[in-house]
């Protein structure tokens, strides 16, 4: 059921405040206990107030609620419904403060009591039928209600939201689609039930990113029918492993299979690793990774195989097998192809960190622009009133531009679900680049977000309870788990020039990834840019696909320089990092503008659509300043970069009337998000603190 009482866009919610408001602001007026002396007004200035910014600002001028929908995209009610079965239990640590509810994780606990309240969590979750079919349900619905679920609990608690992830999308994802069905049959209800806490061993001390690397070795005995799993040395520790300090009764290991001597290849098998009891296994090594900078509340461990036997049907074998005589069977001959097949399906945690990683700038953008809202500083004309700092025009550059972005990289979000619920084989490479390009653009993106947030709010962003500055540590493993991002956008790059390569060799024009626009004549850039011509987007369009043309262009032309001076191809990607480092930030920038073009053409004229555009040309126009590739490879003159600069300028004066209504379609609960953004004087107030 909807849970409409809990989102902060309720009229009857913004109603309610503001008669309470107002009687708590009479009240006060008609009992002063002690009234000041006249004298003493005379002597001093009169005491700050909070006002809150939906009565000093403008009213919205679009619908809040139908630019909700169009950010959180699917499963609205889903999402309320569990905000409400949050706020409804003492398990997510409720607060009053300044008069209000706040959930927020306590990070005061030591590591041990936060993976303990983690776990404890889970079980509230599970018994109130959250993840009800998140294994066992089928099609592209049940798997948006689960996409749905997982963004209401990463905007709670990202050691929450990676618990519940390795658990289902890791471990119950490398049983789904590495396994065939029995290993469904066996595994995927117990899973979906907590009968059995999965992790996921692939990572090692001495190899994370280049998986084909790891050193596990599984060697087949055929005279019991058992694989031997084997540490053979430190460096093949599995490290970083999620749940496996503390919960984890089982994993799945991803090792080196030889068979008769011959190295297969990376293959992934079941392992127990503790009991029913929660004893660690004979011949299972465990410690514990320690305390990190963020996500304590996940059991990270480190785990040794010593010798450890599984039965042979413990091996994943949608890709391949091992008969019982021990011969090795597939159907994918080329070792290169096998691994792509085999590594395939693990699209789900970039997605799940694309997603998380917006939710999260949405989470420091709605603070920081409340508390701009409300808080004064400095007068501009003699004797005269401080000044809102959301109406310096600096402050509205630190923080309307990254607004605009956000919001681009909702759109583009919601895009990535919709391909990967709708998956088929024939996508997966798609799949595969589009996740990489958004998981590097969104987790960079909110990190830098949360930075700019905390240093907004000035010293109130230090305080853990304002979530802001807290969120950097819990959210900067982005940047590297499930891919480094500067690897994952070479990844990017490499795909792309595959595609070119294929391309022009088979003369046949491009198609996929959004590079048909390559078919098409060069776009041409005007020598001498008006405001309107850069507010339309088939200016936005062209620009940003020239430059990944031309930069896809200078690749492909430098590799094969490299080759054709007998180096090979991977030297060749190794000396022109820089291009493939533009190139996969081109690729990314106008993927994310067409799902945003994609997302505004769903919509009919009217206020909503305007302020979209408005938004759209901010994301394209600070882009165009901030990113030196345009002034490097001279898609824009110095004389159109000032023009550029001058015109994001005007949009933040433009945006400004609006801010709180953009972040107010957020949709996120008032519950939700730092004290700092609503009441900060009552918060602070004496009373509170002998509470």
């Amino acid at each position: 059921m909807k849970n409409s009482h809990f989102s902060s866009s309720s009229p009857y919610s913004s109603s309610m405040e503001k008669a309470n408001f107002r009687t708590k602001v009479l009240s006060r007026h008609l009992n002063q206990e002690n009234p000041t002396p006249i004298n003493s007004i005379l002597q001093s200035f009169p005491c700050l107030s909070y006002i809150p910014p939906e009565f000093s600002g403008p009213s919205s001028v679009f619908d809040t609620k139908e630019m909700r929908k169009l950010l959180d995209d699917h499963n609205l009610e889903d999402k309320d419904w569990l905000f409400g079965l949050m706020l409804k239990n003492n398990l997510f640590n409720p607060k009053i403060r300044g008069g209000k509810v706040f959930v927020c994780p306590d990070y005061n606990q030591s590591k041990e009591q936060q993976r303990e309240i983690t776990m404890r969590r889970i079980e509230y979750l599970l018994e109130h039928g959250v993840f009800k079919g998140w294994l066992t349900g089928n099609g592209p619905e049940d798997e948006l209600r689960k996409l749905a679920f997982t963004d209401v609990v990463s905007i709670f608690d990202h050691s929450l939201s990676v618990k519940i992830g390795v658990h289902f999308f890791l471990w119950g994802g490398a049983i789904k689609f590495f396994g065939t069905q029995r290993h469904h049959d066996k595994w995927l209800r117990d899973t979906e039930n907590y009968v059995v806490k999965g992790c996921f061993a692939m990572t090692e001390l001495g190899h994370g990113s280049n998986v084909r690397g790891i050193e596990t070795v599984t060697t087949y005995d055929s005279s019991t029918r058992e694989f031997v799993i084997n540490t053979p040395c430190e460096s093949a520790q599995k490290y970083w492993i999620g749940g496996a300090a503390n919960h984890a009764t089982h994993t799945v290991v991803f090792s080196q299979l030889h068979i008769d001597g011959k190295n297969q290849g990376v293959h992934a098998f079941i392992a127990q690793i503790r009991d029913e009891n929660g004893n660690i296994c004979p011949n299972i090594r465990i410690a514990d990774c320690g305390h990190k900078i963020g996500l304590n509340g996940v059991d990270n461990g480190r785990i040794w195989f010593d010798n450890v036997r599984v039965p042979r049907e413990n091996l994943l074998n949608s890709v391949a097998d091992v008969s019982p005589n021990g011969k090795y069977l597939t159907a994918i001959k080329d070792p290169d192809q096998r691994f792509a097949a085999f590594m395939a399906p693990l699209t789900s945690g970039r997605v799940t960190i694309a997603v998380s990683a917006t939710y999260s700038a949405k989470i420091g953008l709605a603070t920081a622009l409340r508390y701009s809202l409300t808080r004064r500083a400095f007068s501009v004309t003699p004797n005269g009133p401080e000044v809102l700092i959301l109406d310096y025009p600096s402050h509205q550059r630190r923080l309307l531009p990254l607004l605009a972005k956000t919001y681009a990289m909702s759109f583009a979000s919601n895009y990535l679900k919709k391909i990967y619920v709708k998956r088929t084989p024939e996508m997966n490479k798609v799949i595969h680049v589009i996740s990489s390009a958004f998981k590097a653009t969104a987790s960079w993106h909110n990190m830098r977000t949360l930075q700019e947030c905390r240093e907004a709010c000035g010293g109130q962003g230090l305080k853990t309870e304002n979530r802001v500055g807290q969120l950097k540590g819990e959210f900067d493993v982005q940047s590297t788990f499930e891919g480094d991002n500067n690897v994952l956008m070479q990844q990017v790059s490499k795909a792309l020039l595959g595609e070119y390569v294929t391309a022009k060799r088979s003369k046949k024009p491009f198609k996929g990834l959004g590079l048909e626009h390559m078919n098409n004549s060069r776009p041409v850039v005007p020598s001498q840019l008006k405001s309107s011509a850069m507010r339309q987007s088939q200016f936005q369009n062209d620009i940003f696909c020239l430059r990944e043309r031309d930069l896809l262009e200078r690749f492909a032309a430098e590799v094969s320089l490299c080759q054709s001076q007998g180096k090979s191809k991977e030297y060749a990607f190794t000396l022109n990092y820089q291009l493939a480092e533009d190139l996969g930030r081109a690729f990314s920038d106008r993927a994310v503008l067409h799902t945003f073009l994609e997302a505004e053409a769903t919509v009919t004229s009217g206020p909503l659509k305007d302020i979209l555009g408005l938004v759209r040309s901010m994301y394209v126009l600070v882009t165009l300043e901030e990113d030196v590739a345009f002034l490097r490879y001279g898609y824009l003159s110095t004389d159109n970069a000032a023009v550029v600069r001058k015109e994001v300028a005007n949009l933040c004066s433009e945006l400004r009337p609006h801010a709180l209504s953009l972040v107010s379609s957020f949709g996120i609960p008032d519950a939700f998000l730092g004290p700092i953004a609503f009441n900060w004087v009552e918060v602070n107030v004496w009373s509170s603190e002998q509470n």
